[in-house]
């Protein structure tokens, strides 16, 4: 059986093979000065870990360019990128003086949309930047979400779910940017219409470490269509949290330094008292000790 293409439809969609710039075979790819490739304009990736392009120059060098790297021709006879900027860096800190690559042609529409399908069909972008990179395709290329669908081999459902998570307030994509909070928490944070809420919920997913599930279910009572069972059910969900943070403030006060108070999504927890030295911690027993009689 043949095997699926992991990647979907991908680049191949985008790329006319028939307006391919060829020498020698057909689809071969071509050698061509590394010092003539000038950068992708549209890049969507701005910023590239350092140790992992120490990683694929390594690897350049002791094995070679594997997969090679995708151009088109400028008038002035010199090349620009299309994809493969991570190669590229990688075989320059390599040394090389040439690299492999294809040539294509391409306006620079077609150049913005391989550069962003070629983003989004790498295994690290984390979801918000796979959102973001969706929303440009629609705004800048002019696509609905059925072509963009068809364009990157995924279903319309999951661009669409991948879209809604720019909806979200800005604290709540950075969570998700920086993984603190995974995209199975986000898309249930997104049936909660207020803000307020969301960011509520949010909070108390990094604090308690709730479950996907236990937000599900937070997020279900919070919408149930019960009015009286509503209000029991959010004195339940999160009057509890709150009066747990009082707690910490109050214990806080109390101790005069910042007690770290944890609990966890099924009630256990403990409470850390920090002292800086020896004599503020007798300090805390004098509390402590007054507080006993």
């Amino acid at each position: 059986m043949a095997k699926k293409n992991a990647l979907g439809r991908g680049l191949d969609a985008l790329i006319d093979t028939s307006s391919a710039l060829q020498t020698g075979k057909q689809k071969e790819p071509n050698e061509i000065d590394i010092n003539y490739i000038e950068a992708n304009p549209y890049q969507p990736r701005s910023t590239f870990d350092e140790e992992t392009l120490q990683e694929l120059a390594d690897s350049i060098k002791e094995l070679g360019l594997i997969q090679p790297i995708t151009v088109r021709i400028l008038e002035n006879g010199k090349y620009q990128l299309i994809s493969g900027e991570r190669r590229l860096r990688a075989a320059k800190i390599a040394g090389l003086n040439k690299i492999s690559a294809y040539i294509r042609i391409a306006d620079d529409q077609g150049m913005l949309e391989m550069a962003l399908v070629e983003n989004i069909q790498r295994e690290d972008l984390n979801s918000i930047e796979v959102a973001i990179s969706y929303q440009r395709l629609i705004d800048e290329c002019k696509l609905t979400q059925d072509v963009l669908s068809q364009r990157v081999g995924k279903k319309r459902s999951t661009v669409s779910n991948y879209i809604r998570l720019l909806n979200l307030p800005a604290k709540i994509q950075l969570g998700l940017r920086s993984e603190k909070i995974s995209m199975g928490h986000a898309r249930a944070l997104l049936a909660l219409k207020d803000e307020d809420t969301q960011l509520m919920i949010y909070d108390q997913i990094l604090k308690y470490d709730f479950s996907v599930r236990r937000v599900e279910d937070i997020v279900r009572e919070l919408n149930s269509d019960g009015s009286v069972d509503k209000k029991l059910l959010k004195k339940k969900v999160f009057a509890t949290a709150e009066d747990y943070l009082q707690l910490q403030k109050h214990l806080s006060t109390c101790f005069a330094t910042n007690v770290d108070f944890r609990r966890s999504a099924k009630g256990k927890g403990k409470i850390v008292i920090p002292f800086k030295n020896d004599g503020d911690l007798e300090r805390i027993i004098a509390i402590l000790d007054k507080i006993n009689v």
